[in-house]
């Protein structure tokens, strides 16, 4: 076994436990051109967009997928593997969803992204808890209960408010993980058109990105919490 291996197990159980999550904490790594998958390659039985990946990670899947196993480019875009295809990019994609007013409108959300700036080759998505390598983010999702804590476990050391930004597409891949990836800041999503639609993402389920760098210190602070404030609060 790694040392990133036992670290991320024990990250992994401690935020589950304390958090009381209904499903496995989801590392994501994302992998430059020219570097290898950790672990290797494993081409995948069929393409899945990137919030397929994580929502079946959530469960015990590990995925690699390069960018020939991405099922929807605007999430492959926005996690910089792919130029962004000109119907996304220009808002006709997502106008004609019925989303926006306008194509202007869908495009202005495509333009706001924090995409990575080197060219991603692929990722890799599994339950952080058998990620034998450093991820870049960590993913959580469940009910606001759960992931309230992110707002104290993010404010202990210098207090303050805490903002968060998302849009009416694109939770997974933009808000959860090139958000956090680029700001290394957590950010929270409420979910997306493209979650509720194509995966099993429930009714009452929100989602955060959490940068890895941040784990560590998490993981520690929940362990107070969990015998302090969160021993007050109401826990279903």
């Amino acid at each position: 076994m790694s040392h990133h291996l036992a670290d991320n197990s024990e990250y992994a159980s401690k935020i589950r436990t304390a958090l009381g999550l209904r499903y496995e904490p989801v590392a994501v790594k994302l992998i430059p051109e020219g570097v290898e998958f950790p672990g290797g390659y494993r081409k995948p039985e069929g393409q899945m967009s990137h919030c397929q990946a994580v929502m079946r990670a959530r469960k015990g899947e590990y995925i690699t997928m390069k960018l020939d196993d991405q099922s929807c480019h605007v999430g492959s875009s926005a996690l910089g593997m792919a130029e962004t295809p000109e119907k996304v990019a220009d808002g006709t994609l997502h106008f004609n969803v019925g989303a926006f007013d306008s194509p202007d409108a869908a495009a202005k959300m495509i333009a706001d992204r924090k995409v990575p700036d080197i060219r991603m080759a692929g990722e890799t998505v599994c339950p952080l808890k058998d990620a034998d390598f450093e991820p870049d983010v960590v993913i959580l999702v469940d009910i606001p209960e759960r992931l309230y804590w992110i707002v104290p476990l993010s404010t202990a050391e210098k207090g303050g408010r805490v903002e968060f930004s998302t849009s009416a597409f694109q939770c997974a891949c933009e808000d959860v993980t090139a958000y956090p990836f680029v700001t290394r800041k957590p950010n929270l999503s409420l979910g997306c058109f493209g979650c509720r639609k194509k995966t099993d993402m429930a009714a009452d389920e929100l989602a955060a990105g959490i940068p890895y760098g941040m784990i560590p210190g998490f993981a520690a602070r929940l362990g107070k919490y969990e015998t302090g404030m969160m021993a007050k609060a109401k826990r279903d």
